[in-house]
């Protein structure tokens, strides 16, 4: 595993309470950073998590709020930076597929307006407003922003029509906004393959063999495999940005 002296760095990770985002937050904070640990309002495992991680000595604060609702987005930047004094990391992780289940793309029925909103305003829409609302602290700290995509946003099909638009999209915004807030700040993104998660766990044990079976490293990514890219984009990388770097064990090759 990679390290790094974080002492005095600052960061904001959306949906940090579980999966992925939990072991982001985790990574950092034990390599020195104040983490903002962003969840759901009316999520327990939000509060849980933020005494548990603080009882282990690591400085973290919960920052609840829903990025795919505007003004709630803002609201939860805005008081993170103010209770951080700045920000130096933001990690968009929040996302959702909207499903259970495989949507096949023939099936364009359940691709209904609200099913759509929900996908844009949550996986593109949301990291959007949290980059607005964070890049002026952003700049002044010279900062990076690491955006959760999927190689469901590179050309495999994902969960849904509307899930691998919405992270195509993400891929391009990325792009857009390490244009747009260079040269301070440098704006990347991580698209994983299919990775041990809660969510993924109560999946058939066939599609998760499937995916040990693409992989050319023959297994799926944990959520700490995510959390390490995450650390080297965040803190290292200082020559790369609009980059989409995929973490999928070779699924994809």
């Amino acid at each position: 595993m990679i390290t790094a002296d974080l002492a005095g760095k600052r960061a904001l990770v959306t949906g940090g309470a579980s999966g992925i985002g939990l072991a982001i937050v985790t990574m950092l904070a034990r390599m020195g950073a104040k983490v903002a640990i962003n969840h759901l309002e009316d999520d327990p495992a939000g509060a849980a998590k933020v005494a548990e991680l603080s009882e282990q000595g690591l400085d973290v604060i919960a920052t609840p709020g829903n990025i795919s609702i505007p003004g709630s987005a803002e609201k939860m930047v805005e008081t993170a930076i103010a209770q951080m004094s700045g920000i130096d990391y933001l990690v968009n992780n929040a996302g959702t597929s909207g499903t259970r289940d495989k949507i096949p793309p023939s099936d364009l029925v359940q691709m209904t307006e609200d099913f759509w909103q929900l996908l844009l305003g949550t996986n593109l829409i949301g990291p959007f407003r949290c980059a607005h609302a964070a890049a002026s602290a952003l700049k002044e700290s010279r900062g990076a922003i690491v955006n959760m995509a999927s190689i469901a946003g590179i050309g495999e099909q994902g969960s849904s029509i509307a899930y691998a638009a919405s992270k195509s999209g993400l891929v391009s915004l990325t792009r857009s906004l390490a244009r747009g807030l260079a040269p301070e700040v440098r704006v990347n993104a991580i698209a994983p393959g299919q990775t041990k998660t809660p969510w993924t766990e109560d999946w058939p044990e066939e599609r998760k063999q499937w995916a040990r079976d693409q992989a050319v490293l023959k297994r799926r990514s944990s959520p700490e495999d995510i959390a390490e890219t995450a650390l080297f984009l965040c803190a290292g990388a200082s020559m790369v940005t609009g980059h989409v770097l995929v973490v999928d064990g070779g699924m994809t090759l």
